[in-house]
């Protein structure tokens, strides 16, 4: 049995992060996987593990225009009783992998209908093959499962008393690395006796809403942020209408062609498109078990990762609650940040955060507004933190410095692992740094309750340092978090190490500040 990580606190006394790994369940039972226990103990169970059975289904978009027309003419060309027998075997085999693979089928064979000729003339057991021929699956989570957060769930229904429910949220990878986001539900007890409750063999596809309308001169900002304001662009953006729709930045593009050469302006328009197509939404029906959603890469800025989605439950000066999560999306070039929205989890859209202080990796917003504004914590220089403020959650501008790298574990750089935690004593933030030969720790430190521009406390050791048996993996010698929780005295950590799978670690709060306050 593997020991606990001992994390050296302060240099005259040791504390405990109890490290305690999730397991597999069974489908139909919640099993009990995880117990936080008190300090000095240490007992380890199974970990989140990606799980290659889980897929999803893509369309199969072949090398081109000859290549498809080809495929179709194959298919057309069976006779009746060979393309029944091929769609059976077909169906047989791939069925019961998918909630509604017939429904799959049939809308990935609407997308290549137009090669067609007489479409409405072909009957039904050549256009589900026809389906079938431009489908593949997609394992998401067949690499890795890692880099996780964690919030309350909004439905707390059919509990006991003393039991909570959360949502935990993961970065999953697959085929290529093409991360996505999916997530996990468990109940806990007031011991901290955590339940996983089952996970659905499905994932479901949900519904792409391309935001119906795009402010201009905002658009505009963005595209000069991202130095993309070319003279092609500034002329696109003078045909555009002050709210302009997908379909009048389309028209806006062809209305300009004749005024540059085709490099030029095709440039301009991928550049345009990508930045229109990265403001969305995707709804998940009733009937998907909050297991069954995936938030898979959609527009093209994302096209190589959804990545290390930072969820936060906030709650407005009024009370009403709102979950958002700032992710980076990945194009295997450019990182770009972005925000999610969501009341349900069900419904989730999807938008650009922009300005100076809106660059790199890792932005973790406050739970709640702060001195009247909203707060987020950043790393816009990809090395130091800051403490940016903000009128308004899609803009931020301005920012002042919190932390550098100081300690000899985090040499290269810091950043954040989460939205800060509101406690009596201040704000508990969780932070990662990166050590000579690239190993990640995690470590934390103390904000001032009403100046968190003030740190008031941090550990001069790392929190949680990578185990001997938790070096290995895709990206060695890494722990990290993308968000963590207060729950019944205990600060609830979930972890990933090397890039690869997920553990859970804890330790009671009010040690953790003792240390932290300690002079």
């Amino acid at each position: 049995m593997a020991k606990a990580a001992k994390v050296h606190l302060n240099r005259d006394a040791d504390l405990l992060l109890s490290s305690k790994q999730l397991g597999r369940p069974a489908l139909h039972d919640p099993v009990v996987i995880s117990r936080l226990f008190k300090r000095i103990t240490s007992k380890t169970l199974k970990n989140i593990r990606p799980d290659k059975r889980r897929v999803i289904t893509r369309p199969f978009r072949p090398a081109g225009a000859d290549h498809t027309r080809d495929i179709i003419g194959r298919v057309l060309a069976l006779d009746g009783r060979t393309a029944r027998a091929v769609l059976k075997r077909t169906l047989k085999e791939f069925a019961h992998r998918h909630k509604d693979l017939r429904a799959v089928l049939l809308g990935n064979y609407r997308r290549i209908a137009g090669y067609l000729k007489e479409p409405a003339a072909l009957p039904e057991e050549k256009k589900l093959l026809l389906g079938a021929c431009f489908t593949m699956e997609y394992s998401i989570e067949s690499a890795a499962l890692f880099n996780p957060s964690v919030v309350v769930y909004p439905k707390q229904n059919g509990l006991k008393p003393g039991q909570t429910r959360l949502l935990f949220s993961f970065r999953a990878t697959g085929e290529g690395h093409i991360s996505s986001i999916v997530f996990r539900s468990a109940v806990v007890d007031r011991d901290n006796s955590i339940f996983l409750e089952p996970v659905s063999p499905f994932l479901g596809t949900p519904e792409i809403v391309l935001n119906a309308a795009y402010d201009r001169e905002l658009f505009k900002a963005k595209l000069e942020e991202m130095g993309q304001l070319t003279e092609a662009a500034k002329a696109v953006c003078r045909s555009l209408p002050a709210s302009f729709t997908p379909d009048n930045l389309n028209r806006a593009i062809d209305g300009v062609r004749g005024a540059f050469t085709p490099d030029n302006l095709d440039e301009t328009a991928v550049r345009l498109r990508w930045l229109a197509e990265s403001n969305y939404e995707v709804s998940f029906g009733p009937d998907h078990l909050i297991s069954e959603r995936v938030i898979f890469p959609v527009s093209q800025n994302e096209s190589n990762g959804v990545e290390d989605a930072r969820f936060v439950r906030f709650t407005d000066d009024g009370g009403g609650v709102t979950y958002y999560a700032t992710y980076t999306a990945y194009n295997g070039r450019r990182v770009l940040p972005q925000l999610i929205e969501t009341k349900d989890f069900h419904r989730f859209k999807i938008s650009t955060l922009n300005g100076p202080m809106a660059r790199n990796k890792g932005m973790a917003l406050f739970p709640r507004k702060v001195n009247g504004l909203y707060a987020m914590i950043t790393r816009s220089d990809g090395e130091n933190l800051y403490l940016s403020y903000s009128d308004n959650i899609h803009f931020w501008f301005a920012g002042v410095r919190l932390e550098a790298p100081q300690a000899p574990w985090e040499l290269l750089q810091i950043g954040n692992c989460g939205s800060p935690l509101e406690t009596e004593k201040g704000w508990l933030l969780l932070t990662h740094g990166v050590g000579p030969m690239r190993k990640y720790c995690i470590g934390v430190s103390l904000l001032d309750l009403k100046e968190p521009s003030k740190v008031i406390g941090r550990l001069s050791e790392p929190l949680l340092a990578p185990r001997e048996e938790e070096r290995e993996g895709y990206v060695p010698n890494v722990v990290y978090s993308c968000g963590s929780i207060i729950l019944n005295g205990e600060l609830i950590v979930p972890y990933a190490i090397s890039d690869s799978e997920s553990h859970l670690a804890s330790i009671p709060v009010d040690e953790l500040l003792e240390k932290l306050l300690k002079r």
